[in-house]
C-alpha cells in the first residue's frame, strides 16, 4: 500500500466531511450499537456470557474464511457451538443473529449466514483486542508494564509501515517509562519486601532501551535541522524520561547492595547509646544520597524472617500521637471526676407505638358508603326534612298528596317539593309508581284552591312509595 503523498493516514489528518471518514464513523456507530444491544441483556456484566459471545463470533468468521461448512440459521450456530464446545451456550443465540444482521454485520439468506465486509472486521478487531487482553494478563504484575509497551510499539509500527497511522509511539512508549518509573518509586518498600525490585529496574531498564532506539531510528531519519523541530519536545520529554529512570534505578540497585550487606553484617547484642541517638536523629533529618536506612525500609527487610524470630505478621497503618495534654487540662479533669454525680432519675419510658390493623370493606360497602355521602351533601343542598318524616309516617302516597302535604297550596313551595323529591328518587330514597289502571278515578285532594295543577292526568294517578 502507497501512503498518500508521503503521509500517514489518519483520521484526524483528514477532513470532516470526507467520504470515507463518514463511513469509517459509520462503522464505529454499528460496532457501538451491537455492543450497545447485547449490553442490554446483561450479557457484557457477565465474563462468562461474554466469552460465549467472542466464540459465537468466531464460529461465524471461521465460516467466512471458508475454514469450516457452511452456517445455514440459529440451528446450525447452536449445534457447531455444542460440538466445538461441548456445552450449549447459554446466550440467546437467535437475538446474536438478530442483532448482527440489524447493524449489518450479517446477512441472514433462506439458505445460509453469510459474512458482511464490516462485520468481518469488527470481529477480527473484538478478537484481537481480546486476544491482546489475554496476553497482558498472562504476564505477571512486574513485566506487564514492558509488555504493553512493547506491544504498542509493535501495532503502531506494524500499522505505520502500511502508511496508516498506528498512534503516536513514542509518546505511548514515554508514558508507560512514566509510569513503570513512578510505580517503582511508589511501591520500593514492597518490591524491596517481596523482591521484586530487581525485575522492575530490568522492565525499566529494557523499556529505556527500547525508547532509546526509536528515538535514534526517529533522530536518523531527518534530513534537515528543521524537520527535527517539530520533534524537539518529544525528544525532551523522551530524554527526561530516561534521565529520571535512570536515577530511579540506581537508587534502587543502591539500597539492593546496602541492605545485601546489611544482611551480613554480625547482629550486635550490646547497645551504644550514642550510636542510637545519632541513629535516630540522622533518621528524621535524613541527608541527601545517605546510606542510612529509615525505620520503614529496616521493617520491611526484617519481613523477609532472613534471621529467624524477625518478621511480625500485621498491618501496617500510619500513626499519628496526639500533642501533650497540658496540665490546666488535666487539673479540670481530674476536679470533673471527683466532682462526678450520677444521674439516678428514672430514664423516661417512651411507651410502644400501637399499630391498628387496616379496616377492610366490600365493594358493595364501599358503594353504600359512597352512596350515603352523596346523599347527606344533597341534603345540606335542598329541604328534604319535612318530605322525610312524611314519608316516614305514611310509607306510600298520591304525588299529588305529596306535593301538598310537604308544599302547600303554592306555586313556590310546590316546585320545592317536586325538587325533594327528585332527589329521594334519584338517590333511590323512594319509587315513582306508574298507575296499574290508567282509566282508574282521580283522587281528588282536600284542597281545593291552590296555585298549581299537574298538567297531565296520569300523573294525577301516580304514588310515591319509600324504599327505605
Amino acid at each position: 500500500m502507497e501512503n498518500m503523498d508521503g503521509k500517514l493516514i489518519s483520521i484526524f489528518a483528514t477532513e470532516p466531511q470526507h467520504p470515507a471518514l463518514r463511513e469509517s464513523m459509520r462503522d464505529l456507530s454499528k460496532l457501538a450499537g451491537v455492543i450497545g444491544e447485547l449490553g442490554e441483556a446483561d450479557y457484557f456484566l457477565d465474563p462468562s456470557k461474554t466469552f460465549q459471545i467472542i466464540r459465537v463470533l468466531h464460529i461465524l468468521n471461521e465460516e467466512a474464511l471458508g475454514l469450516t461448512s457452511l452456517l445455514e440459521d440459529e440451528k446450525s450456530i447452536f449445534y457447531r457451538y455444542r460440538n466445538l464446545y461441548e456445552q450449549d451456550p447459554t446466550v440467546d443465540i437467535k437475538r446474536i443473529v438478530f442483532i448482527l444482521g440489524k447493524y449489518n454485520w450479517i446477512y441472514k439468506g433462506p439458505k445460509r449466514i453469510t459474512m458482511m465486509d464490516v462485520g468481518k472486521r469488527m470481529m477480527d478487531t473484538l478478537i484481537r483486542l481480546a486476544n491482546d487482553s489475554l496476553a497482558y494478563y498472562m504476564q505477571d504484575e512486574v513485566t506487564r508494564s514492558l509488555f504493553q509497551a512493547r506491544r504498542d510499539a509493535e501495532i503502531s509500527e506494524a500499522y505505520d509501515d502500511k502508511g496508516i497511522s498506528g498512534g503516536n509511539r513514542l509518546a505511548s512508549m514515554i508514558r508507560n517509562i512514566e509510569e513503570a518509573v513512578s510505580k517503582l518509586q511508589e511501591r520500593e518498600l514492597e518490591y524491596l519486601a517481596d523482591r521484586n525490585a530487581l525485575p522492575q529496574v530490568e522492565v525499566i531498564h529494557g523499556m529505556m532501551q527500547d525508547l532509546s532506539a526509536r528515538l535514534n531510528e526517529r533522530i536518523a531519519q531527518f534530513s534537515t535541522f528543521e524537520e527535527g523541530l517539530r520533534y524537539t519536545p518529544l525528544i525532551q520529554k523522551g530524554t527526561g524520561a530516561m534521565l529520571k529512570g535512570t536515577q530511579v534505578s540506581l537508587g534502587t540497585l543502591h539500597k539492593i547492595l546496602r541492605f545485601s550487606h546489611l544482611q551480613t553484617t554480625p547482629v550486635g547484642e550490646a547497645i551504644q547509646h550514642d550510636s542510637l541517638r545519632t541513629y535516630m536523629r540522622e533518621t528524621y533529618h535524613q541527608q541527601l544520597h545517605s546510606d542510612l536506612p529509615d525505620p520503614h525500609q529496616i521493617l520491611s527487610f526484617m519481613e523477609q524472617d532472613l534471621i529467624e524470630g524477625e518478621r511480625l505478621d500485621g498491618l501496617w497503618v500510619p500513626v499519628k500521637f496526639a500533642s501533650p495534654i497540658p496540665g490546666a487540662q488535666l487539673a479540670a479533669t481530674v476536679q470533673f471526676l471527683e466532682e462526678y454525680q450520677p444521674i439516678l432519675e428514672p430514664l423516661e419510658e417512651v411507651p410502644a407505638f400501637t399499630f391498628e390493623p387496616p379496616l377492610e370493606r366490600s365493594e358493595a360497602e364501599i358503594a353504600e358508603l359512597v352512596g350515603e355521602s352523596n346523599w347527606q351533601l344533597t341534603k345540606s343542598q335542598i329541604d328534604t326534612e319535612q318530605m322525610e318524616q312524611y314519608l316516614q309516617q305514611v310509607q306510600e302516597c298520591s304525588l299529588e298528596q305529596l306535593v301538598l302535604e310537604t308544599g302547600s297550596e303554592k306555586w313556590g313551595d310546590a316546585i320545592n317539593a317536586l325538587t325533594s323529591l327528585s332527589a329521594f328518587i334519584g338517590h333511590e330514597k323512594a319509587q315513582l309508581i306508574e298507575p296499574t289502571d290508567p282509566l282508574a278515578e282521580i283522587a281528588r285532594p282536600s284542597v281545593v284552591n291552590k296555585e298549581w295543577e299537574l298538567s297531565d292526568d296520569q300523573d294525577r294517578r301516580k304514588r310515591v312509595r319509600r324504599t327505605n
